[in-house]
């Protein structure tokens, strides 16, 4: 079972200020850019012989400007929460990089059936019920923005918690960054560089 910080128990900071997302029956902050209005809308990937395959995001970019490279990233679910439940304001330079297309989240369908656990426990669906905003609503923004992927082989570090090793697997697979706070993966960041992975807690 994922670890959930008791972090997620926290009220809103004094003066934080939201506003209701009706659409998406969530809250969003005015200066959020990923609640912008340039947020970047669906769109469904086509397979061969044309059929719908998955919600992937169609990325927008400012008029007259070429888009930006786009580099695979891998969430936990931790840091999932924060980005998208919580606001956490240290997650803004992620959802800003997300909303302009600088970053594709890229996940499998274990890593969503976690998130959908996750927004069960009781202590999440507290949260949700202060912050106004529904566990549907999370996982369509999820289905919204993931590019999902194959579930990857084992790679050749094994994680202390067994939970995160799903996420190691897909960053080694695709040699990108893993964004985490656990420990656990925290801790592998050595490892990780030498398979051409990276785990760290935050982008700037």
């Amino acid at each position: 079972m994922p670890h959930v910080p008791l972090r997620y128990g926290q009220r809103r900071r004094p003066g934080q200020k939201a506003v209701t997302h009706r659409k998406a029956g969530i809250l969003k902050s005015e200066s959020d850019p990923y609640w912008g209005p340039d947020c970047a809308a669906p769109h469904l990937a086509e397979a061969p012989g044309g059929s719908a395959t998955q919600l992937e995001p169609a990325l927008t970019h400012p008029q007259g400007t070429a888009p930006l490279a786009c580099r695979a990233i891998v969430l936990d679910t931790n840091i999932v929460l924060d980005a998208f439940v919580f606001a956490d304001p240290t997650t803004a330079p992620l959802r800003q990089a997300l909303a302009d297309g600088r970053l594709r989240w890229i996940a499998t369908q274990p890593m969503r059936e976690e998130l959908q656990r996750v927004l069960g426990y009781p202590q999440i669906v507290r949260r949700l019920v202060f912050y106004q905003r529904s566990a549907a609503a999370v996982l369509e923004h999820f289905d919204t923005l993931v590019h999902l992927h194959a579930v990857a082989p084992k790679a050749p570090v094994t994680c202390k918690d067994p939970d995160d090793q799903k996420f190691i697997d897909l960053a080694v697979a695709q040699r990108t960054t893993l964004l985490s706070k656990d420990h656990a993966v925290l801790c592998m960041a050595k490892r990780l560089i030498a398979l051409g992975a990276r785990a760290q807690a935050a982008i700037n």
